[in-house]
């Protein structure tokens, strides 16, 4: 009889090197040319992949190094179609950041799509490789407040749904492991409109393209959700999981990818998962905090497993990190060095409760 295995998977950043960040600045000043840095971020991808697989992970990414704004604007680098305005984010240490720049210039279209990265990342890693991409519900916050001329809001959400839904099938089509829709906005949303009526409506907007999915396919989709990660900092921390979980597990989806190691009351949250958790899905808990300089022990990573086996059944259990480590491009607060050792215990602390658990047996 085989034991039990739980699956252990990353989110998707590795902090860049400083070369690289610096690289990116140049670019930005016009010192360098697009292609000089893409072959700069290429070779930091495969320095990634090599040194992920080195640590043992079974499930790597690319460390999106190759998206140079960051998880949440990588489809719309380089494009004059965007404006320098969009949704102004707060974040609990004083900084902001501008997400989703609103559209200038219909219609709206990808500039890169993440199947690029994926396909670059396969052949360079000798294990499964999952992709990350942006939720189109980010996205569809990109259509300015003002409407554009010619252009309504229904023809731009069809053209978003074409765009996202091709770029999934495109990544699943390659053989990506798991494509995981990094769905950030979903507990800020919360914070924007308490009413709860913005998640619906992004939940409905990303189901809406799932649906082109068969169930089958489904089961290779993760949704990833968070308070944030930006320079050691949140964005929506305060915002209790009771009021999003509920909602984002109606998500067609057949992994979730869920922050736990931060949280104030993990329990608390894996008793919600408990109620809400359909036969279907897999949570994968953060045991990981990417916010924190402290590193977890494998011992506290075992137990925070063994905690969420008392209420979600095992078959339906695995790891993650909290969120992606530096997902912005300019973010230098955490080493890579730190997020390696992390990376280690994540993955031997999931080791020793399977061990636990298989004396059970």
């Amino acid at each position: 009889m085989s034991g039990v295995h739980i699956p252990s998977e990353q989110i998707g950043s590795i902090p860049r090197n400083r070369c690289l960040i610096d690289a990116y600045k140049d670019y930005k000043q016009g010192k360098i040319s697009y292609a000089h840095l893409n072959d700069m971020a290429e070779r930091e991808t495969c320095q990634v992949i090599r040194e992920l697989e080195n640590l043992g992970c079974e499930v790597v990414s690319d460390g999106e190094q190759r998206k140079f704004d960051g998880f949440a604007h990588y489809c719309l680098h380089n494009s004059p179609r965007y404006s320098q305005q969009g949704l102004l984010v707060d974040f609990n240490d004083g900084h902001t950041r501008v997400f989703a720049p609103h559209l200038k210039v219909a219609p709206f279209r990808y500039e890169h799509t993440a199947d690029e990265f994926l396909a670059f990342a396969l052949k360079h890693a000798n294990v499964p490789v999952k992709q990350a991409v942006i939720s189109p519900s980010m996205l569809s916050l990109v259509y300015p407040p003002q409407g554009i001329d010619g252009y309504d809001h229904e023809r731009f959400v069809a053209d978003l749904v074409t765009e996202h839904v091709g770029e999934v099938r495109r990544c699943l089509d390659l053989g990506a492991h798991k494509v995981q829709l990094d769905f950030t906005e979903a507990r800020l949303s919360l914070k924007l409109d308490p009413s709860g009526q913005t998640l619906k409506s992004f939940v409905g907007l990303i189901n809406k393209c799932l649906s082109h999915f068969s169930d089958e396919e489904r089961q290779r989709i993760g949704i990833h959700t968070c308070p944030g990660a930006d320079i050691d900092s949140t964005h929506s921390a305060d915002i209790d999981y009771k009021y999003l979980l509920p909602t984002l597990f109606e998500i067609n989806a057949g992994n979730f990818y869920v922050a736990l190691r931060g949280e104030a009351n993990p329990k608390k949250t894996l008793k919600l998962i408990s109620r809400i958790l359909k036969p279907f899905q897999r949570v994968f808990i953060g045991v990981i905090n990417p916010n924190s300089t402290e590193l977890e022990s494998p011992e506290s990573v075992r137990d925070l497993v063994l905690l969420a086996t008392e209420f979600i059944p095992v078959s339906q259990l695995g790891t993650c990190d909290d969120c992606g480590f530096s997902p912005f491009a300019d973010d230098s607060s955490t080493t890579r060095e730190l997020v390696y050792n992390k990376i280690r215990s994540r993955l031997a602390g999931t080791k020793l409760a399977e061990e636990h658990l298989n004396t059970k047996i």
